[in-house]
């Protein structure tokens, strides 16, 4: 048998899970087969059944360059050009962040204060969209909501607009290109403001993993040298946009709980303050209530 023929998909997948580990990959495995079905153009599931089929020496040459890639810190999204968000896939580029499970959070309780509301539209700002993760989810699972996707990033408009097209809300999700609330109609009021803001002070940028410091936009990672900046203007803008009992829900900072909840504090205005925590048991996302 030649050495070609060796190389059948289990085996494949055998060698670059030890080759990703040795590299520092935190989930060699999961990588691999995310890189391997991607060149196949298959589901992963389909990979356990095709273990001891041999590999093309033209899907071993593209593997093998998309595993080069993974080892020197490519994001395998970024790789792939996709990334699963609450049961739904998302077109990523580097001009976006890539969406964790960490911000389904934010969806999952914009979707809980939407179910609570009476019957009617609801409006919804998504403001830093990124890839349009969070208004797309919105909007599949909340019929009657309008969602105003903004951004301050036009490539990351374009990326957005692409994922928007793609599950086919574009007739209930509008783009805004904005820094903050701050190019939204003077007279445009929402019940819900959602937000993935920029949160990493300046100081962690070097402790970030690398291929999150390296590849992936530090205007929607790093907030400045406290890692309050964005939450602190959000939070005065959400105040003038906000409908009476609307809602502000924003993914926080676990170290910045407390220094949030005291900022809300500050104006009486801002009522029913809740933390929800994450899986790992980390305070991952802030709700309050206006009511001027």
């Amino acid at each position: 048998m030649s050495q070609a023929e060796n190389w059948t998909l289990g085996r494949l997948l055998v060698w670059t899970t030890d080759f990703l580990k040795r590299h520092g990959a935190d989930s060699p495995r999961l990588d691999a087969e995310v890189l391997l079905a991607h060149v196949r153009g298959c589901e992963r599931i389909q990979l356990y059944t095709a273990y001891e089929e041999v590999a093309s020496e033209e899907s071993r040459a593209a593997f093998r360059e998309l595993v080069k890639q993974r080892s020197q810190g490519t994001p395998v999204a970024y790789l792939v050009g996709r990334r699963e968000f609450y049961s739904l896939s998302f077109r990523v580029t580097r001009d976006v962040l890539i969406p964790r499970p960490e911000t389904e959070f934010v969806v999952m309780e914009v979707l809980d204060l939407i179910k609570q509301r009476a019957e009617g539209p609801v409006r919804v700002a998504d403001v830093g969209t990124g890839s349009g993760a969070i208004a797309v989810s919105i909007a599949k699972h909340a019929p009657h909501a309008r969602v105003l996707a903004i951004d301050i990033s036009e490539p990351a408009l374009e990326v957005a607009r692409v994922n928007i097209a793609e599950h086919q809300v574009a007739d209930r999700v509008d783009l805004l290109h904005s820094d903050l609330l701050a190019a939204a109609p003077a007279d445009d009021r929402f019940d819900v403001i959602a937000s993935n803001p920029p949160y990493v002070r300046e100081c962690e940028i070097a402790e970030l993993a690398r291929d999150v410091r390296d590849y992936e936009p530090h205007l929607a990672l790093v907030a400045g040298p406290t890692g309050m900046e964005i939450f602190q203007r959000l939070i005065g803008e959400a105040a003038r946009r906000l409908v009476s009992g609307g809602w502000l829900v924003m993914e926080i900072h676990p170290q910045l709980d407390q220094a949030l909840r005291e900022l809300f504090q500050r104006d009486p205005g801002w009522s029913e303050v809740g933390i929800t925590k994450d899986l790992a048991g980390l305070p991952r996302v802030i709700k309050a209530r206006w009511r001027p």
